[in-house]
């Protein structure tokens, strides 16, 4: 882009979207347009009735900069300070994981659980959200099923600081308790739910190495990468869960469909867990295991 040139709303964006996809942008055009109504202080459908007016100086410096580090791999939701998941809207940065449409998915099973568990108990349920991150999950979980008090749990202060920001925008504070710790180990033993739900680190060294470098380079690798498996940090949920739910309680975890076998095996314990299911997301992918704690059985 030169400074001579008159550069219109529509030609920023053509012009964007063909050297984002040379910089190798999966979606350049969006990235383009979510940039730019971003610098400009607007909707991004506000820019199709403005194709042939020029932004101000600042707006195209704000922009300039923006498709600079967006090319050099930065997200589009890092550089934007914001992300859409579940219809709602959440502060994030580079200390949390990027909110994703796979992970809708954990949200809706343990929705459907939910409310089975209400029915069944007929009262307020206690759940937990592990690995918390944006606290997107919990929130999401809070503003959809309201007869349900939340604890939301992650081992990274400033990406508990990050949740806590986003419990607050979204009015939870009375809802959602937020708890710095390793999954389940700073809680009172006392302290048991009906549900618990994580998306956790489900990366293998191996897969880590593959990612995109938008997610390898920028996203946090706590929050990615699980260990040489893949599986570790779902083993030690696992190992966690069943003396923290309540009877017939239920455990739902996000994972990589590439381990899903193993996580099953996991889960193969029959004196600790019965409805062991791994849920499909809409790709067909097998993406949420469910499980279920087994009643206690006395002579």
């Amino acid at each position: 882009m030169t400074q001579t040139e008159v550069w219109t709303i529509g030609k920023l964006l053509s012009w964007t979207s063909e050297f984002l996809k040379k910089h190798g942008s999966d979606s350049p055009r969006l990235d383009a347009e979510v940039l730019l109504a971003h610098a400009k202080g607007c909707r991004r459908i506000e820019l199709y009735t403005a194709f042939e007016s020029e932004p101000d100086q600042a707006t195209k410096t704000a922009f300039r900069e923006m498709v600079k580090r967006r090319s050099e791999g930065s997200p589009v939701a890092y550089l934007v300070g914001s992300k859409e998941f579940y219809s709602l809207s959440f502060i994030v940065n580079s200390d949390c994981l990027i909110p994703r449409p796979e992970t809708e998915h954990l949200v809706l099973a343990g929705l459907d659980l939910a409310k089975i568990r209400r029915a069944a108990t007929g009262r307020r349920l206690e759940v937990a959200d592990l690995c918390t991150g944006s606290g997107c999950v919990a929130i999401a979980f809070a503003k959809q099923f309201a007869d349900a008090s939340l604890t939301a749990v992650d081992i990274v202060p400033a990406t508990l600081d990050l949740a806590k920001r986003n419990v607050a925008q979204h009015g939870l504070e009375d809802r959602i308790s937020l708890l710095q710790g390793d999954l389940l180990e700073g809680l009172p033993e006392a302290v048991k739910f009906d549900l618990i739900l994580s998306n956790p680190p489900y990366i293998s060294q191996a897969e880590f190495e593959k990612l995109d470098r938008s997610v390898r380079q920028f996203e946090p690798e706590v929050a990615l990468l699980a260990g040489a498996n893949g599986t570790e940090i779902i083993a030690k949920i696992e190992a966690q869960a069943y003396d923290r739910l309540l009877e017939q309680g239920s455990v739902l975890i996000e994972m990589s469909p590439s381990i899903a076998d193993q996580v099953r095996e996991i889960f193969a314990d029959e004196k600790r867990w019965s409805n062991v299911r791994i849920l499909k997301d809409l790709a067909g992918h097998q993406r949420v295991l469910q499980a279920t704690k087994c009643l206690s059985k006395t002579i």
